[in-house]
């Protein structure tokens, strides 16, 4: 017998409908951009662009529940040299060759925003209030961690072929908020966050974005991308950031009129001489935005990248095992010099685990975030720190774990140990 919405079964007929409303309501949100991944292309005109000159394209999953939205500022490597920003190497850029339009239908890269749990709209292991908003991605493809305003000529490997670089990072992100400020307004509330590099780029390109959508409340989770303190008149053994810090200052074009340092010109805080001081500035300019910063104490990626190109003795290290050792001192040197200072501002608040099994325990927020947690300060994982931030409903978390040795003893997530063998069955 067919059955239609006026069933004469009472059961039969709600089920019928509701079956049917929801088929209607996905169709209609579908045809409407709502709960997809849709791409935005930035014209030539905005100034935005990836390293190597191709248009630059982000990702929107909208939802037309809440105003609220979440910006996702993606990680990668660096380069402020031929071969790192044509991809070649540990540590160089991420997507050299430009993004693609179906980039968050590949496994390899975002794979449908899985990559992190507050891009995800239904995650397997983490509830995060931000699955339910709209959701940002923003893919790195200009090798300055989001915040570049140059274009540079480098051909210090392969002169007969040079590589012209793009480090359009700032002008991506400001043409993303800028599009996002005229077709979807202004977020009741705003979330700005990113991991490694996306870490940094979140933190540094904070004021452009809030100050474009000026959200009703905005926050700030950093991950593995910190600023330390380096300021300029201070030697490597004081300050052991300042080598890579004057290099990309260069590179990136970051003292240039118009550029990162210019978004915070004149604001209570910023010492120009001090790319670390950025912390300060954002604390200071936004007293009532709440701000955390979250890294590992055993970080073994982006503590290469701040210090293994640029000390002598890490360079001239004569086994990984000594370079390793190295590396982490200047790591935990630059941690314990930062802490204090952002400890300063009664809106900032850090969680620095020791160690996870995953990805050389880089970033507490790809794939999940099992392996997170300060078990003696009775926190299981990040989910109360991102919990913190949003609610707000208790002063900033603060913890560092002073455990260094049970994290080796925790269970492999099975997740991350499939993860991990993708990532070395397909490079």
């Amino acid at each position: 017998m067919k059955m239609t919405c006026c069933d004469p079964r009472p059961s039969r007929r709600w089920l019928r409908c509701g079956a049917a409303l929801v088929l209607g309501l996905s169709a209609s949100w579908a045809s409407a951009g709502y709960f997809q991944w849709d791409v935005v292309e930035l014209p030539a005109s905005s100034g935005a662009a990836c390293g190597n000159g191709t248009p630059y394209r982000f990702f929107l999953n909208r939802t037309p529940f809440t105003r609220n939205t979440v910006v996702m500022y993606e990680g990668g490597g660096a380069c402020w040299d031929q071969a790192s920003c044509l991809g070649q190497g540990s540590l160089s850029a991420t997507n050299p060759d430009g993004v693609p339009a179906d980039y968050l239908e590949r496994l390899s890269a975002a794979a449908f925003g899985l990559i992190t749990p507050f891009t995800a709209r239904a995650h397997p292991f983490n509830q995060v209030a931000t699955q339910s908003w709209n959701i940002v991605y923003l893919p790195y493809c200009t090798g300055d961690v989001h915040t570049g305003n140059a274009v540079q000529v480098y051909s210090d490997s392969n002169p007969a072929e040079p590589r012209v670089e793009h480090h359009r990072g700032q002008a991506n992100v400001t043409g993303a908020a800028r599009w996002l400020r005229e077709h979807i307004g202004r977020p009741d509330e705003l979330l700005l966050t990113g991991f490694s590099a996306g870490g940094a780029g979140s933190m540094g390109t904070y004021p452009l974005v809030r100050d474009i959508l000026q959200p009703g409340r905005s926050s700030l989770l950093s991950d593995s991308g910190p600023l330390f303190p380096a300021r300029r008149g201070a030697t490597p053994a004081q300050a052991p950031s300042l080598p890579l810090h004057n290099r990309i200052r260069d590179a990136w074009g970051l003292d240039r009129p118009g550029s990162l340092l210019d978004a915070f010109a004149d604001r209570p805080g910023l010492d120009r001489e001090n790319l670390g001081s950025v912390a300060n500035a954002l604390a200071l300019s936004y007293p009532e935005d709440r701000f955390s910063y979250v890294l590992f104490q055993e970080d073994g990626i982006y503590s290469a990248f701040s210090y293994a190109k640029f000390h002598p003795d890490i360079i001239g290290a004569p086994d990984e095992p000594t370079r390793r050792k190295l590396i982490n001192q200047r790591w935990r040197q630059d941690i314990s010099q930062w802490l204090p200072v952002l400890g300063q501002h009664d809106n900032v608040g850090w969680h620095v685990p020791f160690w996870r099994s995953f990805n050389d325990a880089h970033c507490l927020t790809i794939v999940d975030f099992s392996g997170t947690g300060i078990e003696e300060s009775g926190i299981a994982d990040l989910s109360p720190v991102v919990e913190n931030v949003l609610q707000r409903q208790a002063p900033p978390m603060r913890h560092v774990e002073a455990d260094q040795s049970s994290d080796y003893a925790r269970p492999v997530n099975p997740i991350q140990s499939l993860v991990s063998f993708l990532r070395w069955l397909f490079g």
